[in-house]
């Protein structure tokens, strides 16, 4: 069974170079990784627009809405575990060092029988394109070349 994703890729200028806004993905699992342990904030969604569930969960994962504008969509990918994410971009500021993320819970350590609270993204920072490649799950790196490929356009 397919699930669907949605997310915003925030991004702004600054001179002539192009930098993205990612979160790191939180829980025990992602705690000690940087290299593709890093996302575009998106979350699940069922009877819902892809661009409205990308503003909700942008929302909810980073604590604040994200700052309005023109969007425009980079389309989909399908990541493993049969999740087809859809991206869309959207120029803008944001302060990635104030950000209050939803949580969500866990048994962990694993067979424990102990439920604990993770932040769905425990960081959150602006990255240049070449950078962002390194830090984003493989999958979504072609969210990259779609908005390079959009921004050469226009």
């Amino acid at each position: 069974m397919t699930t669907t994703s949605a997310g915003l890729l925030l991004y702004r200028r600054t001179g002539d170079a192009v930098e993205v806004l990612l979160g790191h993905m939180g829980g025990p699992f992602w705690a000690r990784k940087d290299s593709h342990a890093w996302s575009v904030p998106k979350g699940l969604y069922t009877d819902e627009e892809p661009l409205a569930a990308a503003e909700r969960e942008f929302a909810e994962e980073l604590g604040s809405p994200a700052p309005p504008g023109p969007t425009v969509s980079l389309g989909s990918v399908r990541q493993s575990g049969a999740k087809t994410v859809t991206v869309f971009a959207r120029e803008g500021r944001f302060d990635a060092e104030t950000i209050r993320s939803n949580e969500f819970e866990l048994e962990w350590p694993r067979g424990s029988g102990r439920m604990q609270s993770f932040p769905e993204i425990d960081r959150a920072g602006w990255f240049s394109l070449d950078q962002a490649a390194e830090k984003l799950v493989k999958a979504q790196s072609a969210f990259l070349d779609r908005l390079r490929e959009h921004l050469s356009g226009a």
